[in-house]
């Protein structure tokens, strides 16, 4: 016990400090990598982890150095961590990715930022604020999911297409009143005509709740007068 206390407590850098703090960082990248993973986030597990590692070694250097290399001044341990700060950013719009009207991987993102900053801490021996921060992560990360999602139910962009019978000029008001119904919220409207076999299709981009059933909506949608095919799909 006295030998962890003494790592715990060791200010200056040692091989002692090195492993404990990068074997720490590790498990802390682990933790919040693995939520990541399990949510099939484009940084996962392994991403967190090499950032928090690679974050906590630049902390470590920026430490050493001026310890180290004292007759070299003026000294400044922030200097090189500060870069961490500016250049994980780039790591975090690669998280980012956009489909259709949807915009995944923020939240990645951010975590990915956090993580940068958790492991500069590890490598600052600042072990209170890792466990603090950690926790403060994970639980926005889970919990806040599941409260979020229960008070602001997901929806999502989906792309619905209406094809009329021949010789039928469809119209946008009965559908439009029926995803209203469906509390569906619609964003754009393209109708196309073609006029060899004078056919209408709608196409539709809606906003929709994920309580919504999409097999009732599409049959209900089919009855409508003049409406031959109906097909909604996820936009990406």
């Amino acid at each position: 016990m006295s030998f962890i206390e003494h790592i715990i407590n060791e200010q200056s850098i040692t091989t002692e400090t090195i492993a404990f703090r990068m074997l720490l960082s590790l498990l802390v990248g682990a933790v919040v990598g693995f939520e990541r993973e399990y949510h099939k986030q484009p940084a996962g597990l392994r991403t967190h982890i090499l950032i928090s590692m690679g974050a906590t070694l630049i902390m470590l250097l920026s430490i050493y150095i001026p310890q180290t290399f004292s007759q070299y001044k003026p000294a400044d341990p922030a200097r090189l961590a500060a870069q961490v700060v500016s250049g994980i950013g780039f790591l975090g719009a690669g998280a980012i990715m956009k489909f259709g009207f949807n915009v995944k991987g923020l939240t990645t993102a951010a975590s990915i930022w956090v993580i940068a900053a958790i492991g500069l801490a590890v490598g600052a021996g600042m072990y209170w604020a890792t466990a603090i921060a950690t926790l403060i992560l994970l639980f926005a990360l889970i919990f806040l999911d599941i409260i979020e999602k229960w008070i602001f139910p997901a929806k999502f962009i989906k792309y619905l297409r209406i094809y009329s019978s021949a010789g039928y000029d469809l119209q946008t008001d009965p559908i439009s009143d029926l995803l209203k119904k469906h509390k569906v919220n619609i964003r754009t409207v393209d109708i196309e005509q073609t006029f060899d076999d004078k056919r209408t299709s709608l196409y539709f981009v809606i906003q929709i709740n994920e309580n919504v059933k999409i097999n009732t909506l599409s049959k209900e949608i089919g009855q409508i007068e003049g409406v031959q095919r109906v097909k909604l799909q996820q936009i990406i």
